[in-house]
């Protein structure tokens, strides 16, 4: 879709290390790209930060990054480039991991 000028927006290819590949429209959110195209390689979960389950390693590229929960992501996971798909929009390219943290079991009462 063109903007008023008439010109295309930009978009940026995500790229996971499987190859599989995606287009993002700038100021789109990666999780919300990924479901666009109809890729499943990002687990979704609440959409809005809340849950972690979208959770990725950005290995190269750049992004702008919205506020995220430190129990998902904390300040030393995000400078080695963890982020919340869905709290992401692309400034360039990217490489992605998926690093979905492993959940933790429920300790049963006695």
């Amino acid at each position: 879709m063109a903007d008023a000028a008439g010109t295309a927006p930009k978009t940026y290819r995500i790229t996971f290390e499987s190859g599989d590949s995606f287009d993002c429209r700038e100021g789109e959110k990666v999780l919300a790209a990924m479901e666009r195209a109809r890729l499943r390689k990002i687990q979704v979960g609440c959409r809005g930060g809340g849950c972690g389950a979208c959770r990725v390693q950005i290995l190269q590229g750049d992004c702008d990054r919205l506020r995220m929960g430190k129990n998902h992501v904390d300040d030393a996971e995000a400078a080695a480039g963890f982020a919340l798909s869905c709290r992401i929009t692309p400034t360039s390219d990217m490489v992605l991991r998926n690093a979905v943290k492993t959940p933790v079991p429920r300790q049963k009462c006695a």
